[in-house]
């Protein structure tokens, strides 16, 4: 089976290749048909094609091992390919909403507009099945590059299968001037996906904290706690790429050694390595119990309790971030 990183490279560089192809049957689709709905949707190729490089060598990066320069890895180049990628997107919208007004206003005349479509339905064809497996892939390896990559890559298809539905409305009416509408109204759905994709990316680059894993995480460490995790706080969740890095602080009994403390923190690893997979780093400082931990402390064996067990205490997404222990 190949390492999630080396699959990521695999899969864009097939998304490179494809690009290029899709992009020549586009600009033969354009020298058929004269139409500029069919040239936007070409030139939003050439983005695919540029961004396809972008992310290769990104993924590349991001696949390299950690060096002295890079203790953490190349994971953020990831972050990055995906906010040019963004960019890039949001630029081909404005171009395309731009040419297609010229087009409103001094439209031009169309030719051989059905073996445009047939050209073209082959290229949304391809860019969906392509574009989902990039984003299902993306998804399984925690790869934003692969996963902004499979989105352009739907997008790019959705886009092409409207565009189908106007130039057909243009055949059967004779209505030139829905050439340039139907361009400018995806025009303006491909600058919205590309704003997505930036807002991911920047995201990760300034570590925002992502709410759905934690809230994920929360409830398995809930599901599978042990009585000597008496509590969990101080938890943070940094993305490099396809890596999580997890640092948190767990309270254990004050009189556990230092083997059995170290044996709690590697059940808490493969814990969340199962659920999330093995490229993950934890960090785990340890903690004592003090006296004011007994009443949220489940372990009825302890023969050095202090105070009287009283309640349960339920770690959830807006407490286990805390920085200090958990009391009643």
């Amino acid at each position: 089976m190949k390492e999630p990183q080396t699959e990521n490279v695999s899969i864009q560089r097939w998304v490179f290749l494809i690009a290029l192809i899709l992009f020549a049957i586009k600009l033969t689709a354009y020298y058929l048909t004269r139409s500029v709905a069919v040239l936007t949707d070409a030139l939003e190729s050439i983005v695919n094609v540029i961004a396809g490089a972008i992310g290769l060598y990104s993924l590349y990066l991001a696949a390299k091992p950690k060096d002295q320069n890079h203790p953490y890895g190349h994971g953020k180049a990831e972050f990055l390919s995906a906010a040019i990628e963004g960019t890039l997107i949001v630029i081909a919208g404005f171009i395309i909403i731009y040419e297609s007004v010229l087009n409103l206003v001094s439209p031009k005349p169309l030719q051989q507009l059905d073996k445009g479509i047939i050209l073209i339905s082959f290229t949304a064809l391809v860019n969906y099945i392509v574009g989902f497996i990039s984003t299902r892939k993306g998804k399984i390896n925690n790869s934003l590059a692969l996963i902004a990559s499979g989105q352009h890559l739907k997008t790019d298809a959705y886009s092409t299968v409207a565009l189908i539905i106007g130039l057909v409305l243009i055949l059967l009416t004779g209505y030139v001037w829905l050439d340039g509408t139907v361009a400018i109204l995806f025009a303006v759905f491909i600058i919205y996906t590309g704003y997505r994709i930036m807002r991911s990316s920047i995201a990760g680059i300034m570590d925002e904290a992502d709410k759905e894993l934690l809230t994920k995480m929360v409830r398995i460490l809930n599901s599978k706690r042990r009585d000597n995790w008496i509590d969990l706080h101080n938890l943070r969740v940094i993305k490099y790429g396809g890596q999580l890095h997890v640092d948190c602080h767990l309270t254990v009994p004050w009189y556990l050694n230092v083997l059995e403390a170290h044996h709690e923190v590697d059940i808490l690893r493969e814990l969340i390595r199962k659920e999330f997979g093995t490229t993950l780093e934890l960090f785990v400082h340890t903690d004592p119990c003090l006296d004011f931990s007994c009443s949220i402390c489940t372990r009825h064996d302890c023969q050095v309790r202090q105070r009287p067990f009283e309640e349960k205490f339920a770690w959830t997404l807006e407490n286990i971030i805390s920085d200090k222990k958990h009391q009643l």
